[in-house]
């Protein structure tokens, strides 16, 4: 079991683009441990290579720091958040993961979207770590925590593992955070072409394949200012610098290095503010040319005191 800090004892940090707030909503930060099993061959030496890392996206030592939170935000007139992280009381084979107790409903609310007034979830993809708070239990039973929104994922995404053979830890997140939402109506589907598709006017989702096969980037513009939103194509910030580095969960890891590497090159010496789903704070930050890769220059959040 593992908790979160209080919602009374932080702020809820965000980062303007355009006229849109993006507000991350912290769950938990994840075990030291995470970074040497999620990216084993980000080894403390090829780490340690990368000085630009420390202190915020690893310790001296080499270790990686990986965290879990979402993001939320309206635009387009619709009330949006991204990815709903592990949740709580879950059964999950990660103990990382199993039978969380952390206030991120409090956090969400405290950023201004108590669970009712989410109009759109947008899963980038279907692991247990961004499906969680699809759901909580009421009276013994997993029920749709957004009862008002409608949940989007891509089509390829949801048939993939319709026809997976999946081990009893991934049936059991399916059990309790997807088919509660599949059977009370509310899961959408849709095609995402090699071009993006605009899910709502200003958010445009981006085929990035190869973690999953219907893996989704986010790209949020607003005033002429742009913000993407990664997923897991890209974990980590050592993933900048090594784009080779894959994750061990990676379903193709030659089709999740490319898709790294054509979105990172895409990103580079841009504007485009990025916004890492599994990023230590400072989170977001810009991707820059350095040496024969690329680093991320940090932007540093804003924050609204806590509601």
């Amino acid at each position: 079991m593992s908790t979160a800090p209080s919602a009374d004892q932080a702020a809820v940090p965000y980062w303007t683009v355009g006229d849109v707030r993006v507000h991350r909503v912290d769950e938990v930060a994840l075990p030291a441990a995470t970074g040497s099993w999620l990216l084993p061959d980000a080894t403390p030496d090829l780490v340690a290579g990368q000085p630009w890392l420390r202190p915020h996206f690893a310790d001296d030592e080499g270790t990686l720091r990986i965290d879990s939170h979402t993001f939320a935000f309206t635009v387009g007139g619709s009330r949006i958040l991204v990815d709903t992280g592990i949740g709580n009381g879950k059964e999950r084979a990660n103990p990382a993961w199993h039978d969380l107790r952390t206030d991120f409903l409090q956090r969400l609310t405290a950023a201004g979207f108590p669970p009712d007034s989410v109009d759109l979830v947008i899963l980038t993809h279907l692991h247990a770590d961004h499906v969680g708070w699809n759901t909580r239990r009421e009276n013994g039973k997993w029920v749709p925590t957004f009862r008002n929104a409608r949940y989007l994922t891509s089509r390829t995404e949801r048939e993939f593992w319709a026809g997976y053979d999946m081990e009893e830890a991934r049936r059991q997140m399916f059990r309790d955070s997807v088919f509660p939402v599949e059977e009370a109506g509310l899961l959408d589907l849709v095609d995402v072409p090699a071009e993006g598709l605009e899910a709502v006017p200003g958010l445009r989702l981006l085929p990035t394949p190869g973690h999953t096969p219907g893996h989704l980037a986010l790209e949020l513009t607003s005033r002429g200012r742009t913000a993407l939103i990664t997923g897991d194509c890209i974990h980590h910030p050592v993933q900048l610098a090594h784009p080779a580095v894959g994750a061990c969960v990676d379903i193709d890891p030659e089709r999740s290095e490319a898709s790294r590497r054509e979105l990172l090159g895409s990103l580079a010496d841009t504007d485009t503010l990025v916004l890492g789903t599994h990023f230590a704070p400072p989170t977001a930050g810009r991707v820059v040319t350095h040496e024969d890769t690329y680093r991320l220059l940090p932007v540093p959040a804003g924050t609204a005191r806590l509601r």
